[in-house]
């Protein structure tokens, strides 16, 4: 490139520079122009924004005051009523209190009037004490000058006939307080049993343990006997019981006074008759054997009763006596299962009377242990039962219900009471226990033989299965305290001659009758 192209094109970038910074200059004017022309139209319409912000401000701001001065007013004429109202008020209880004031005027002045007239009466009763004052010394006097007593001798007599008078009174009023009581005792001791047994509704409990055992024939007595009686006299000794074979056909009786061994030689005569093999090895054997199952099923049946109680830690020897009764019955009332109900109802009678119901239902239970070793001891059961529970680490309260639960000893803890009473609750309750037919004939018997030996009875009924006794007495050889006397004989007769469970009631009748023909 040539200089003057150099030079020209240096000379145009030049030229198109300074065009182009013209161009520019311009264009910023005209935005300056614009922007300024913006300002000035956006600070004339805030102004007139402005203007119209404080016309609408002043009309508010008016407004308010009108409001105000509105509630003002309102609130004046509020208060003025107020005041008036207030004043109309002041001015009923000005009348009021005015109108009180002249009644208490009126009251006091009565007041006055009748205080002046207690005062002229208050003498007048003064005038007359003196007098009557008088009149008692003088009576007074002239009662010592007739009786001869000094003041002091007559006030002792006085006060000594009414400390007569007061002990009759308090002798009559502690009957009373007494007989009431009696009767309140008497209804609540009743409500107690009967809820208590109506809660436990338990089962008819009787039962019987047979004694007797069916062969299929008669050929099977001659094998149970054995060449020359070797397999009957094994049995006995095996077993401790007898063997009755007689002219009953059909039937052997295994007797003996233990019901446990008599119980473990019936199943064993029963397994030995179905096996067939009857000699005296086998005889040992099947004893043996059986005996074993009876005593895990006597110690079953003890841990059971314990159970069904909720008793716990009972002597394993306890236990055992105590599934023993499981084979003990007494007038046909199995013995375990009448210990489960007295157990029942001495801890629901305990829980009724706030005593403690798990110890009433362990001496409930334990009560009657000693029927499992009154044949091998001696002495009634209630006290080998005691011995046994006292040996076996019972409390107290246990072994003393066991051994006075038929009230052969004074009873010094409750428990013992509870448990007298639940026992006979269990025995006396109908269906609970039963007897033969021909006990029964003789116990009426006994009864009405007893009462119509005594004299001025002319007949006994024994009614209600034994339970009541009802006497006629003649009318002509007895009065009603006779007849009185005879009943309470008769009941003293049956509690020393007899031996029956529950009560008996003795009911003696007297009357007159006349009878004539009308002809």
């Amino acid at each position: 490139m040539t200089g003057t192209q150099v030079l020209v094109t240096v000379i145009a970038v030049a030229v198109a520079s300074g065009l182009t910074f013209a161009v520019l200059r311009f264009l910023d004017r005209l935005r300056k122009v614009d922007a300024e022309n913006a300002a000035k139209e956006i600070v004339n319409r805030a102004e007139r924004d402005a203007a119209s912000k404080v016309k609408e401000a002043e009309l508010a701001i008016k407004e308010k005051e009108l409001a105000q001065k509105a509630e003002s007013e309102r609130l004046l004429s509020k208060s003025r009523e107020e005041i008036r109202d207030r004043e109309r008020t002041l001015d009923k209880r000005q009348e009021t209190l005015h109108q009180q004031s002249e009644d208490l005027r009126k009251q006091e002045r009565i007041v006055e009037a009748t205080q002046r007239r207690l005062a002229e009466k208050l003498d007048e009763a003064g005038k007359r004490n003196e007098e009557l004052g008088k009149m008692v010394d003088q009576q007074k006097q002239a009662l010592y000058s007739i009786s001869g007593l000094s003041e002091a001798e007559a006030t002792r007599r006085l006060l000594g006939e009414l400390e007569k008078q007061l002990e009759q009174e308090m002798g009559s009023l502690i009957i009373r307080q007494e007989k009431r009581m009696a009767e309140v005792v008497d209804q609540k001791s009743r409500d107690i049993l009967l809820t208590a047994m109506q809660r436990y509704a338990a089962a008819h409990t009787a039962e019987s343990t047979t004694s007797t055992v069916d062969i299929p024939s008669d050929e099977m007595k001659g094998r149970i006997i054995g060449r020359e009686g070797r397999n009957i006299r094994t049995f006995e000794k095996a077993t401790g019981v007898d063997v009755i074979i007689d002219d009953t056909p059909g039937v052997v009786i295994v007797s003996g006074f233990d019901p446990v061994r008599r119980e473990i030689a019936r199943q064993t005569l029963n397994k030995l008759i179905a096996d067939g093999r009857i000699h005296p090895s086998r005889i040992e054997e099947i004893a043996a054997e059986t005996t074993k199952e009876i005593e895990g099923f006597i110690q079953k049946k003890g841990e059971e009763a314990a159970q069904e109680v909720n008793i716990h830690g009972i002597h394993p020897k306890v236990l055992y006596m105590l599934g023993r009764l499981h084979f003990r019955t007494s007038y046909s009332q199995n013995v375990l299962r009448h210990s489960v109900e007295v157990a029942f109802l001495s801890g629901l009678l305990a829980e009724m009377v706030g005593l403690d119901g798990d110890v009433a239902r362990r001496a409930g239970l334990l009560h009657d242990i000693g029927k499992a070793a009154d044949h091998e001891l001696e002495g009634g059961h209630p006290k080998i039962g005691a011995d046994l529970l006292k040996r076996h680490g019972e409390k107290i309260e246990i072994v003393h219900a066991a051994l006075g639960h038929h009230d052969e000893i004074i009873t010094e803890y409750p428990y013992t009471m509870l448990v007298a009473t639940a026992d006979a609750c269990s025995a006396s309750r109908p269906g609970a226990r039963r007897e033969s037919l021909e006990r029964y004939i003789k116990r009426m018997e006994e009864l009405e033989s007893i009462a119509v030996g005594f004299p001025g009875v002319e007949q006994a009924f024994a009614i209600q299965a034994g339970r009541e006794l009802r006497v006629i007495a003649s009318s002509r050889d007895t009065d009603d305290a006779k007849a009185a006397k005879i009943c309470r004989d008769i009941a003293k007769a049956f509690e020393e001659q007899l031996t029956y469970p529950g009560e008996i009631k003795v009911t003696v009748v007297r009357e007159s009758r006349f009878t004539e023909v009308a002809k």
